[in-house]
């Protein structure tokens, strides 16, 4: 599913990376408020992001008022890239961003896949909208062997829901995170024993609806203040044992208690996934692990926005997308203030040497309606003589696009003659 053929040079007023929910309702938002050439890029081979493996419901209360899955949530906002015409590469993975060398406000982007190999791009403005990634085994300093069977939950969900693997018959789920929940259900449907779900903290780190439908209605037993303190097994997993912690975190002496199984899943929470971010030197936020923003959700970094799980993680992807969507509005409200300051200045100019009554504005400028044409004239009032205040009107012209050349032609007829 490619749509990027419209555009042959590398020269776009947005680029998004991601192409996740929250990335796509950032593209949908941005072409609708009069965004015409936008690029997204998503490194997996489909649109859609996580919620592709997602295929439990409860997407879409907010956002559609109704219950869908997530590949059913994903394909609402796909259908809309594809009816607007967002061009999309896939299979793409962005290996850098960095200032234009010839325009700082620029930005180019160094991305490749196999199609088109290594490209550069340029843009005015880049949102990053990458998601999140996993937490793996490396930072919970777990001691013990390094078998065969354990998994990070969304890896269980993928292989489970996409590729059509089991990846083991007895489990045991470190962590209550929401993904680590909907697997422990997912993998008694297909006929797992799942022995039981432990949570280090004193609380459970998901939504309680997804306690009561994943644990409780499968009598499966959730143990906080519990942990892992050892796993057994050299090839696979034989079993894991498990120990109640204090309040300091610290596994109590004989509370430990053995579990045979296969495999261990891992649901110990999500990092925004920030090399990129790092990488072009945007301020990241050491509470949330993503980059800090202000009320337009631009970055340190002028001209770099960030929206979705990239930012902080959420709860809900309908919150993800809200997030995507304003992220793309603010863009082209900032979008529109610029053309409409450099358009301004122009008319300013023409004020003060021809001082005419009133100025039809047709061509490109003229379509993009009263959200454009109200900021020409704030600030052409703004920019304008004193003595100019309220001596002109500022319309659209009803030639539209015509207007250029009859423009043209009227100045070629009398040179005397202004013409805007």
């Amino acid at each position: 599913m490619e749509y990027a053929e419209r555009f042959t040079m590398a020269d776009y007023d947005l680029i998004i990376i991601g192409g996740g929910p929250a990335g796509l309702a950032a593209a949908v938002s941005a072409r609708k408020n009069g965004i015409d050439k936008i690029l997204v890029l998503e490194r997996d081979n489909e649109l859609g992001g996580i919620l592709n493996q997602c295929i439990h419901n409860g997407f879409g209360l907010h956002t559609f008022q109704e219950e869908l899955t997530g590949p059913e949530y994903a394909a609402r906002f796909i259908t809309q890239v594809k009816e607007l015409e967002i061009p999309c590469k896939l299979h793409t993975m962005v290996l850098d961003i960095s200032p234009a060398s010839d325009d700082a406000s620029e930005k180019t982007v160094t991305a490749m896949n196999r199609k088109d190999g290594l490209m550069t791009l340029t843009a005015k403005a880049v949102i990053l909208a990458m998601g999140c990634r996993e937490r793996p085994r490396g930072a919970l300093n777990i001691p013990g062997y390094r078998p065969a069977g354990i998994y990070s939950a969304g890896t269980a969900q993928r292989l489970v829901n996409m590729d059509g693997f089991m990846p083991g018959k007895e489990i045991v789920i470190l962590g209550s995170g929401d993904i680590g929940l909907i697997m422990a259900r997912r993998m008694t449907l297909e006929g797992a024993k799942v022995k039981v779900v432990a949570e280090i903290m004193p609380y459970s780190g998901g939504l309680k609806r997804n306690i009561v439908q994943c644990l409780d209605d499968y009598g499966i037993p959730l143990k906080l203040s519990h942990t892992v303190v050892n796993i057994k097994g050299q090839e696979r997993v034989e079993s894991v044992t498990i120990a109640q912690v204090d309040e300091n975190m610290k596994p109590v002496p004989g509370t430990e208690k053995e579990y045979s199984c296969d495999t261990l899943l891992l649901s110990v929470g999500l990092i925004p996934d920030n090399e990129l971010s790092s990488k072009m030197d945007v301020g990241l936020d050491r509470k949330t692990n993503g980059p800090i923003v202000g009320e337009s959700f631009e970055t340190n970094v002028e001209g770099v926005f960030a929206c979705g799980n990239v930012l902080h993680v959420h709860d809900l992807v309908d919150f993800v997308s809200l997030e995507g969507a304003r992220a793309g509005d603010l863009f082209c409200c900032q979008e529109l203030d610029r053309v409409a300051r450099t358009f301004s200045l122009g008319l300013a100019n023409v004020l003060a040497i021809a001082a005419p009554d009133r100025i039809a504005v047709g061509g490109g400028v003229a379509k993009m309606g009263e959200e454009l044409f109200s900021r020409i004239r704030r600030y052409t009032e703004e920019f304008a003589f004193v003595a100019d205040a309220g001596h002109y009107g500022i319309v659209e012209s009803r030639l539209m696009d015509d207007a250029v050349l009859a423009g043209g032609l009227l100045t070629a007829g009398n040179p005397g003659l202004g013409c805007v």
